[in-house]
């Protein structure tokens, strides 16, 4: 049974920091490209972050709004993919989702994602 649960979300004030963590369990997690969305209201989910399987790197990659703000990070030992977050804005205001990368899990022919946690910046 695959599972991915994102937790750590919050409320925080402007300029804050938090740090999300995705726990996947699937068989193929420390060879997989993994990746944080978001997901704000009314708009389409974006990619935030990705980060390639340990080896020669890992190597990561940001979206410009979160570029310099925004650290992805892995540790396969626990089946665990972490963002932190700093310097935090009210655009960042989202329901943070991980899946694998470029294409999400796929269970019986539809993709697959977990619940995703809830990160609203606001004074």
């Amino acid at each position: 049974q695959v599972q991915i649960v994102e937790s750590g979300g919050g409320v925080v004030q402007p300029g804050g920091s938090l740090r999300l963590s995705c726990l996947h369990s699937w068989s193929s997690f420390a060879i997989s490209h993994i990746a944080w969305y978001r997901q704000a209201p009314g708009k389409q989910r974006e990619l935030v972050a990705t980060i390639t399987p340990p080896g020669n790197g890992p190597i990561t990659d940001y979206a410009a709004s979160v570029k310099g703000r925004f650290t992805i990070s892995r540790d396969n030992t626990k089946n665990t993919v972490y963002l932190q977050m700093s310097s935090l804005t009210p655009e960042d205001t989202a329901v943070y989702y991980c899946n694998r990368d470029p294409r999400p899990i796929m269970i019986n022919g539809k993709e697959y994602w977990g619940q995703g946690t809830q990160v609203t910046v606001s004074s």
